[in-house]
């Protein structure tokens, strides 16, 4: 089948199954969306995300305060899993998304299978990743308890949201056909 050119699509004329599909500007906005995530990622795990007061006590709350609270509850499971699943395992997609941009966008030709083989692993982890699930699981506290407690989103509850919407778009947004291409095309 010849290259198809951004925005076509190959189907099956027997089945309509989706042969192929080239996402336009991909590198650019892997890169956009990357880059912007990564600028968010430091505020959205360092500044509150929750302020919550309950008769006249006020906490504040972070991604990282939690994994310390889990820690010193000793709770070590969840606390690894909310270490690895809001902390450590977005920063190592990020990274390796944009890692794969810059090696595509300078045209490497060296170590392709070891860059699919990242890009095959950074998708199967970010399934398990549980970064959405934990903003969900945010904004259904505060629902939860509006009745007991007065609780406001912090500053670090919109960054962190923005990570979830630009890692998803960044992932979303990558073309891994491009790792296996010689020509400049699809940037």
């Amino acid at each position: 089948m010849p290259p198809l050119p951004p925005r076509v699509v190959a189907e099956c004329s027997r089945c309509a199954t989706r042969l192929e599909r080239r996402i336009p500007h991909s590198l650019a906005r892997t890169a956009a969306f990357s880059l912007s995530a990564l600028l968010l990622y430091a505020p959205a795990n360092l500044l509150p995300i929750l302020r919550m007061e309950i008769h006249g006590q006020v906490s504040t709350n972070t991604v990282w305060e939690g994994v310390k609270a889990l820690y010193k509850d000793r709770d070590y499971t969840i606390a690894a899993i909310v270490l690895l699943a809001s902390i450590v395992i977005p920063l190592l997609k990020l990274l390796g998304l944009f890692f794969l941009v810059i090696s595509v966008w300078f045209k490497a030709e060296w170590l392709r299978h070891p860059r699919t083989y990242l890009y095959k692993t950074i998708e199967g982890v970010g399934r398990w990743a549980m970064l959405d699930v934990f903003a969900l699981a945010i904004l259904v506290s505060l629902v939860k308890l509006r009745g007991m407690a007065r609780v406001t989103p912090g500053e670090g509850l919109f960054a962190f949201g923005a990570v979830v919407v630009f890692t998803l778009l960044a992932s979303a947004s990558f073309d891994p056909r491009l790792i296996w291409e010689r020509e400049d095309r699809g940037v």
